[in-house]
């Protein structure tokens, strides 16, 4: 189990001021936490416990990085985030928590103020795999590495099994690189891999590909061919239809925040969603008629509002277009500046909301 009794300690020793502010009170985001530690440590701790345990803590650190970076509870988070992280092997390709900002500020923070050389060497562990959100060759070998670490430690659970299988599937999808697709079809056509259980994200296009593959559809290997025939037997064999299940770490209802108010401003310009969206618009017009880079300093404080709306409302349902948005305008720029902030919002937008279809469109023009 990861965890000990000093971190039962940080728990339960930690006095909190009690008052509200915004939609996401990080006190109730603390006790969220605190009875999943509770709930877990009660059922002696899963895989799954383990990660729902890990979401609640982002939750309540990004709280507190947000509104109240001075409280005591602020440095423990960090600190927590660092190890619970690093013992469930978090990658983002694979963590559907879209925390990569604020595991980067934990790590920073640990490994500038920690005086524990392991904890320290998490912490860099961690910043190497958040800084890889725009180098999508390193961030899919790392994810295979940290899938594979997750398995072993828990062979019999199937969300690590599944987990192996997503690391390589969504590997190919960011690099184009056929060697993670076929990576992904050896593990799938393994006799004990758990099919029945494909999650809703990426199981559908999975399951497509290798029914082409099957098929002889597209640019396959024999080997790619082989084990797709395997996997889409098996699928037939399911003694059930297969349900592709909806896998999330959290409830919906305890994500940090779900839509932005309409009169929330954002970034060093104050923009509220509406203001974002219609700035875009301008600079598009004026893009139009050949201003071209005379727009991209504009432009970047309008990617610099997106992503400060990202750290709050990580699961507003505009917040893929939004990005993508942005994206496509900053591209049609080439000042260091712009290109910048399109590599910043690439990365955000393809590993942590790879399931959205503005994703799927990046992706898909590689």
């Amino acid at each position: 189990m990861l965890l000990t009794c000093a971190l039962t300690a940080v728990i339960a020793g930690v006095a909190l001021p009690a008052r509200a502010t915004m939609e996401a009170d990080p006190e109730v985001l603390y006790q969220q936490m605190k009875a999943a530690y509770d709930k877990a440590a009660a059922a002696q701790w899963d895989f799954r416990d383990q990660e729902i345990y890990l979401s609640t803590i982002f939750n309540a650190g990004r709280a507190y990085a947000l509104q109240r970076p001075d409280d005591p509870a602020f440095a423990q988070l960090e600190t927590l985030t660092v190890q619970i992280g690093s013992g469930l092997h978090y990658n983002p390709l694979t963590n559907h928590d879209a925390a990569v900002w604020y595991v980067r500020e934990a790590a920073v923070w640990v490994s500038r103020n920690s005086t524990d050389p392991t904890l320290v060497g998490e912490a860099n562990a961690l910043l190497e795999r958040v800084n890889s959100e725009d180098d999508p060759e390193k961030l899919a070998a790392l994810a295979d590495q940290d899938a594979r670490a997750n398995a072993a430690t828990y062979p019999a659970d199937v969300d690590t099994r599944l987990q192996t299988l997503e690391a390589n599937w969504r590997g190919w999808l960011l690099t184009n690189d056929p060697s993670w697709r076929s990576l992904a079809f050896q593990k799938a056509a393994q006799t004990n891999f758990p099919l029945a259980h494909l999650p809703t994200t990426y199981g559908p296009a999975f399951v497509q590909a290798a029914e082409n593959a099957a098929a002889g559809v597209g640019n396959y290997t024999a080997g790619d061919r082989a084990n797709a025939k395997i996997i889409v037997q098996r699928l037939k064999d399911l003694t059930s239809p297969l349900i592709i299940a909806t896998v999330t770490s959290m409830p919906a209802d305890k994500y940090l925040t779900t839509l932005a108010p309409a009169d929330e401003y954002f970034g060093q310009m104050g923009y509220s969603i509406l203001g974002i969206e219609n700035e875009l618009k301008r600079i598009n017009f004026m893009l139009n008629y050949n201003y071209g880079n005379r727009e991209a300093a504009q432009t970047v404080l309008v990617a610099q509002s997106i992503d400060d709306m990202h750290k709050v409302y990580p699961r507003d349902r505009d917040m893929p277009k939004l990005l993508y948005s942005c994206l496509t305008t900053l591209e049609r720029m080439n000042s260091p500046d712009a290109v910048a902030a399109a590599s910043h919002l690439r990365g955000i937008l393809t590993v942590e909301y790879q399931d959205s279809p503005q994703a799927r469109k990046v992706l898909a023009a590689q």
